[in-house]
């Protein structure tokens, strides 16, 4: 287990602890505030009953000093005799709301274990048992309760039974009254309910802990396997949990190694495709250089075709240079209002100067009288890639149609840009890759030159600019680009 399983665990766990200690504190001081209310109780028990009607009659017949006597030699029942200055006859603590208690029974008539009895010489007593709880209360450990007879007696001449013993029930002819004797011992009931909440409480922390440390310890073995390169999905296969963060953590880590993966596997075929395209103009120019070292009557052809491949080596670089700083965010300076209908005119002059060089034409339809907010540099580089492309690709004769509309719908503003060949056009399976870098269709000509850098370096210059770049196949063959860029009205 680690650490985030301990700290889980004692959290709950002391937390637990804390709700048992209090709800079980209350209900002990509930319990004992009712025991000590229990302890201001006055004895209504039938003994207690036969112990007052013994210190009456003994009080009525016998004065102070005989029930004195008589209560010094209780060790059961010990009546209390209190006169109206609240003294009592033996000396013995009297609480008040004792005696407030005894004073209300005898205001109600209850004779029974409340009296008030005069000595013969008038001096009045108010003669009452205090409870069995009381008396614990001060001390006092008195046994189970016995019967007790008038007149009775403790020490020589208590009664005797057969042989000379004593009479059953002790010195003061106490009889026991039937049942089983009490407990030796008080159980821990108020106990119990706080080991076994203490237990549960364990019990809960330890299952809520495991239960959140579980997915966390699986999410840190997945990192480690992350780090060590190993970028398979981990979560999609895992038993199904119920929905919640840590099941959607988990899943989002399975999508952030998907997103390496392809990262790793974009760079992966970026550094053979670098490699694959380098390896030809680097063979042309050592066969070059070594055909002057061979035949030096032939150095200016040998010097023409190292310059030419230099400076396709060089264009190649500038491309994936481009690439790399677009795909990194790099260009990011302060945009500018961009006059499209101006900038549209620029690049297909020359492009129409370019196509009549290779037997094609460029044919415009529409106008774009927008403004596009950006860089004048990167947007013109890219919509000359996508018309230099179709050039490249058109058969000779054909034309390569421009269609520039301002779409109004949907909000906001759009400039639409379609460039439409009639070339080969591209499979449908491969439509969906065509923007990657280095790609090269199924059906592209072995001597179309380029390195299929163009339309990569456009669609990252178009989705900088908040548009959108897709290719489809044209009726009759052909291809059509579609270029997406938010546009706003010239002004007045």
């Amino acid at each position: 287990m680690g650490r985030l399983f301990w700290k889980f665990f004692f959290s709950i766990l002391l937390a637990q602890f804390a709700a048992t200690v209090a709800i079980g504190g209350a209900v002990w001081l509930k319990e004992h505030n009712a025991r000590q209310q229990k302890r201001l109780d006055i004895d209504t028990s039938p003994p207690a009953e036969m112990a007052i009607e013994s210190a009456v009659a003994t009080l009525k017949f016998g004065g102070a000093g005989a029930l004195r006597q008589l209560l010094e030699n209780m060790d059961r029942h010990r009546v209390y005799a209190v006169d109206d200055s609240g003294k009592e006859l033996l000396g013995r603590i009297v609480q008040p709301p004792m005696l407030a208690e005894a004073r209300a029974l005898l205001g109600k008539g209850d004779l029974r274990v409340v009296r008030k009895v005069a000595t013969p010489d008038g001096h009045p007593y108010l003669l009452f048992l205090p409870s069995r709880e009381h008396l614990r209360g001060l001390g006092i450990e008195m046994p189970p309760p016995l019967l007790i007879g008038p007149g009775a007696m403790s020490g020589p001449d208590a009664p005797r039974g057969p042989a000379g013993r004593a009479a059953p029930g002790g010195p003061n002819g106490m009889e026991r009254p039937p049942g089983p004797p009490g407990p030796r011992f008080h159980p821990l009931t108020p106990f119990i309910p706080l080991a076994a909440a203490v237990l549960a409480s364990l019990l809960f922390a330890a299952l809520l802990a495991w239960y959140f440390a579980r997915p966390i310890r699986a999410l840190r073995q997945a990192f480690e396997a992350a780090s060590s390169g190993d970028l398979a999905p981990r979560f999609a296969q895992a038993p199904s949990r119920h929905a919640d963060e840590l099941s959607d953590l988990g899943r989002d880590f399975d999508r952030m190694t998907a997103r390496l993966r392809s990262l790793i596997d974009g760079q992966t075929r970026l550094l053979h495709d670098v490699s694959h395209e380098l390896r030809s103009p680097l063979a042309r120019l050592q066969a070059a250089i070594g055909l002057a070292h061979q035949q030096p009557e032939k150095m200016l052809s040998s010097l023409d075709r190292i310059e030419r491949e230099s400076v396709r080596m060089d264009k190649l670089v500038g491309e994936l240079l481009t690439l790399s700083r677009l795909e990194a965010g790099a260009y990011s300076p302060d945009r500018e209002a961009i006059g499209m209908a101006e900038l549209l005119d620029q690049i297909l002059g020359d492009a129409e100067f370019e196509a009549a060089s290779h037997g094609r034409a460029i044919t415009q339809q529409g106008n774009a009288d927008v403004l596009v907010k950006g860089q004048p540099e990167l947007l013109a580089r890219a919509i000359e890639n996508v018309v230099r492309n179709a050039i490249k690709h058109s058969p000779v004769g054909e034309s390569v149609i421009v269609e520039l509309a301002a779409r109004p719908e949907p909000a906001p503003r759009q400039l639409s840009i379609r460039v439409l060949d009639r070339g080969p056009g591209v499979a449908e399976e491969d439509l969906a890759t065509i923007f990657q870098p280095f790609f090269r269709s199924s059906g592209t000509q072995k001597d179309v030159e380029g390195h299929g850098l163009g339309l990569a370096i456009a669609q990252q210059v178009v989705q900088q600019h908040g548009g959108s770049i897709q290719a489809a196949n044209r009726e009759g063959g052909g291809l059509c680009v579609e270029i997406l860029l938010p546009a706003q009205p010239l002004e007045d």
